[in-house]
């Protein structure tokens, strides 16, 4: 098998395979198949990777024979020799994964320079100032990336050889000042690593290889995969390409480009660029970029000419490259591109990391514009991400006090307390605290700041800087380029226009309009029409299973039925019990040493269960409403306080100590394997049929009757289940008959404990529905405590052991085994059972994906996450139908 696969010059060797070759790979193997102008290169494959670390990070000699083909290659098509010294072959080393992973791994521009290529390239070129600036450029970051050496020493080395000829801008440098810092940058190599810079220019390039298959394992990658669940064994793949110059002069330039807006999704081409740069320069935050369109620069009222502007006759190609890219790939595309010397050289094309805002917008407008279909509108929209669209933003009839405008970055609004390093984010918000990441500009070490973080806010960097590609990625608010900001990351503190804010001040950021400012601001709702209802409505009507919600109070139920929910899949009825005016008599209950006195306490909380479900029933009108009886363990109803006690005593007329005594009673080791769910109901029936009369009588009270569909919990066996029927059918008779009129209900348990999944079949014959309660049947099956896993689930996570948090995402070999089981064994017993799932995974897609191959009738998702399960159901669908 080929490791190398070459491309450009006439040549497409890897077939666009992302699998293979990573996604910068096949991008640039696809561009040069329809003959854009692509330098030419190579990639090897994203398999090499996993080789690499198997064989100790050590090269195979068959992958140095491959790579040489690929160098000769690149000679061959350039007409240049690596390691020429008169006039050299230089590349560029990037990482290439299958998926995006935005300045996560590493990437060494210019390779291929030495003491000797130097010379050659300022006399080839005619420009000894672009030559040593490459040179330096190169030392500073194969040092970093390659050598491990510490980036602020050069840096600051930099900063001492402007200051010493009172210089501002690097573009102030000439050849010989370059020339002068190279030797200092060589003299800090050897004193830094202890051995001088690489002068053998294959060496340079297999440092470069192995740099960046290393950075595939480095901490800020391996952070970002676990956010967003990318596997470890995927690798990365290394791309080696022909060097092309957007520093040679003011007829050369570099720019990052999307075909259409990534933060609002217009369909306007969208980027910045710099004139006499290289790449790094945009996407770093060094030098603040220009606009890439007039209307941009207007609409902004900046004054740098746009490069629609300053270079017209190479902007109108590129913006046929662009239509040509988006009509090939058929999605909106992100490109890097270089123009040297006048000559455009598209560097790269990726689907464009967007906002879940302009992600609808481009779904919609693609498929009402016939390039995609409504099928693939759906699929392209990531569930999660409308998570970004369903939280509210800022009022704009609220006061501001703006303390800076900066550009808007990353859509969305959120306030919290400055911090000013990642690692305090991290730790405050680990605390239960809202944070604002301030940076003078991110890096890719900042990846866990920035995700603990609500907002992020830097004093560099444009648009599509890294602190503005991540946030949208991860939906977190950006407010980037406020120049006017000064910050003292040492200090803690940030400065502008004669105001500070310290660390723990809190602001607000407003990532839609750029707008920093002193203290919280009011927010106003999400409204959800428009693109959202257009693609809702395809979701709805693709989609094969129901979307309920898991709601308690009429709020939650309200919410719920806005954002689209089918009915209520869980009503937890022990939240009701917690309500101030209802606690004693729940306590009452609960410490009574006898079945009058339990009757006595609960007639007291008749009128007010019986009030509750009135009003969940009315919201959800004619819809399926599944009421879990009293599940939780006792202990936690308990009075712990002298008080407590006293409320107690008062309401019953028994005294504290004998109260306190009946409390140690109760007392359990492990009471969440204790006296609770149906065991309550099988040693208490009465509690679970004064609940049954409060349901039934609420229902029978309105005028459109529900359909209550009445849950067990925590049966383990058939006999429990029939015990608690005969209780909920007697009281439903007897309020039938006092009523004089009936509905329909059913009567199910919630399967959440092993053995009732492998018992299923038996069960079946007197449950007429499953509600998987996952969240509980994660912890039975596993035996792991959710509240305690958090200790050590990451560690687990990052060893491979679990593929994601089995708390979060379901873990489909063990506990999605159980359910499927369940479902098979309880439609054999019962055909046309009703089958559910209810935990926090009815609001996961992959989980839901899962359910879908179960063929559950319906997932139900906390309110806010019903529009996730609604388009997550339709792409499992989708997904489904295209594999029968």
């Amino acid at each position: 098998m080929n490791h190398v696969y070459r491309f450009g010059g006439g040549v497409s060797e890897g077939g666009q395979d992302k699998a293979l070759l990573g996604g910068k790979g096949a991008n640039l193997d696809g561009m040069a198949s329809i003959g854009l102008p692509v330098p030419p290169g190579f990639t090897i494959s994203t398999p090499m990777c996993a080789r690499f670390y198997d064989e100790g990070e050590r090269f195979p000699d068959k992958l140095r024979g491959e790579v040489a083909q690929g160098i000769a290659h690149i000679e061959s098509v350039t007409g240049k020799r690596f390691g020429d010294p008169g006039d050299p072959l230089l590349v560029s080393v990037r990482s290439g994964a299958r998926v995006s992973m935005p300045g996560m791994m590493d990437t060494v521009l210019n390779l291929g320079l030495n003491d000797a290529t130097v010379e050659g390239l300022a006399k080839a070129s005619g420009d000894a100032r672009f030559a040593w600036d490459s040179y330096r450029r190169f030392i500073q970051m194969y040092a970093d990336v390659v050598l491990g050496l510490d980036h602020g020493a050069f840096e600051e080395a930099l900063e001492i050889a402007k200051e010493d000829k009172g210089f501002v801008l690097d573009t102030e440098m000439a050849a010989e000042d370059w020339r002068t810092l190279v030797a200092d940058y060589l003299a800090l190599v050897e004193a830094e690593g202890g051995k001088p810079f690489p002068q053998d220019v294959h060496d340079q390039l297999w440092g470069a290889v192995g740099a960046v298959f290393g950075s595939w394992q480095s901490e800020r990658a391996k952070v970002y995969r676990r956010i967003n669940g990318i596997p470890g064994d995927w690798g990365t793949a290394v791309n080696v390409q022909a060097m092309v110059f957007g520093n040679m002069g003011d007829t050369s330039a570099t720019g990052v480009a999307f075909t259409r807006d990534p933060a609002k999704g217009d369909r306007a081409y969208y980027g910045e660029f710099l004139i006499n740069a290289q790449g790094e320069d945009v996407v770093a935050g060094i030098r603040t970029p220009q606009y890439l369109t007039r209307a941009a620069r207007e609409a902004a009222g900046a004054k740098p000419a746009s490069m629609e502007e300053a270079m017209p006759e190479t902007f109108a190609e590129l913006a046929r490259v662009f239509d040509l890219l988006e009509t090939h790939y058929r999605d909106m595309q992100d490109i890097e591109f270089t123009v040297e010397r006048g000559k455009l050289w598209m560097l790269q094309t990726r689907s464009g990391k967007r906002t879940a805002r302009a992600a609808l917008k481009i779904a919609v407008d693609m498929a009402e514009e016939g390039l995609i279909s409504r099928d693939e509108a759906i699929l392209r929209v990531d569930p999660s991400a409308l998570d970004q669209l369903l939280h509210p933003t800022l009022d704009p009839e609220a006061v501001r006090d703006v303390l800076v405008k900066g550009l808007p970055a990353s859509p969305g609004a959120a306030s919290g307390v400055a911090v000013f390093d990642s690692d305090t984010a991290e730790r405050r918000a680990g605390l239960g605290e809202a944070v604002i990441l301030v940076r003078t500009e991110t890096s890719p070490e900042d990846i866990h700041g920035m995700h603990a973080a609500k907002g992020i806010l830097t004093a560099r960097g444009g648009m599509t800087s890294h602190a503005a590609v991540v946030a949208r990625g991860m939906g977190r608010p950006c407010v980037s380029g406020a120049g006017s900001l000064s910050i003292d990351a040492r200090a803690r503190i940030a400065r502008v226009g004669g105001r500070e804010v310290r660390e723990g001040d809190t602001i607000t950021i407003d990532g839609s309009s750029g707008e920093v400012m002193a203290g919280e601001v009011a927010t106003v709702q999400p409204q959800l029409s428009g693109d959202f209802g257009t693609l809702m409505g395809w979701a709805d009507a693709a989609r094969r299973m129901k979307v309920r919600a898991n709601a308690e109070t009429p709020l939650d139920a309200r919410v719920a039925r806005e954002f689209g929910a089918e009915g209520i899949g869980l009503c937890r009825t022990e939240h009701m019990f917690f309500e101030a005016s209802r606690i004693t008599a729940v306590r009452e209950m609960i410490l009574a040493e006898n079945e009058m006195g339990r009757r006595a306490a609960l007639a007291k909380l008749l009128p007010e269960q019986r009030a509750d479900f009135a009003a969940i029933f009315e919201v959800m009108a004619g819809l399926p409403v599944t009421i879990r009886l009293l599940d939780p363990p006792l202990h936690e109803f308990l009075p712990h306080e002298d008080g407590d006690f006293a409320d107690v005593a008062a309401a019953t007329g028994v005294d504290v100590a004998r109260l306190k005594r009946r409390a140690a009673e109760l007392h359990e080791f492990n009471p969440m394997l204790g006296h609770r769910g149906c065991r309550l109901g099988v040693t208490y029936p009465e509690i679970y049929e004064i609940q049954a009369h409060a349901i039934f009588e609420a229902a029978l009270s309105l005028e459109v009757a529900p359909v209550p569909e009445i849950m067990v919990p925590l049966v383990a066996t058939k006999r429990e289940l029939e015990l608690m029927k005969a209780v909920i059918d007697k009281a439903a008779e007897a309020v039938f008959a006092e009523a004089g009129k009936r509905i329909d209900y059913l009567v199910g348990t919630m399967i959440e404990l092993p053995r009732a999944a492998l018992r299923a079949g038996d069960i079946a014959e007197a449950a007429e529905f499953f509600s998987f309660g996952t969240n509980d049947l994660t912890q039975t099956t596993l035996g792991v405590s959710r509240d305690d896993a958090a200790r050590f689930l990451s560690t687990y996570v990052e060893q491979g052991i679990y593929a994601r948090d089995p708390f979060v995402s379901l873990d489909i070999e063990g506990v999605g085994e159980l359910v499927s089981l369940a479902a098979e064994r309880g439609r054999a017993a019962r055909p046309g059972i009703k089958l559910g799932i209810c935990g926090e995974h009815g609001g996961d897609p992959a989980s839901i994906a899962f359910c879908e191959t179960v063929g559950l009738d319906y997932v139900s998702a906390s309110p806010y996450r019903v529009p996730i399960a609604r388009l997550a159901a339709a792409q499992a669908a989708l997904t489904a139908r295209e594999k029968a």
